[in-house]
């Protein structure tokens, strides 16, 4: 974990931040002029991939915890 010892200070942290928001920017804008081959018309709608990818994103993380409640364990479980 030494190679990441650079981001322990804030303005590192902070180049690292402004260029991943650069890149997404610049992937966002390319979005509009590229050409999709899409099966639906919606997928031909742009950012729709981003999108999709949050609420997908989102939606797993609401759906782990539920399903936290069902697998959940008590702690001597093993040890009973």
């Amino acid at each position: 974990m030494k190679a990441l010892r650079f981001l322990d200070k804030p303005e590192n942290r902070n180049i690292v931040l402004r260029c991943f928001f650069v890149a997404l920017g610049v992937l966002l804008v390319i979005d509009f002029f590229i050409h999709k081959h899409a099966a639906f018309t919606w997928e031909e709608a742009p950012g729709f991939y981003a999108v999709y990818g949050f609420v997908a994103c989102v939606s797993l993380i609401f759906i782990a915890k539920l399903l936290r409640y069902v697998v959940k364990r008590d702690e001597d479980y093993y040890n009973r």
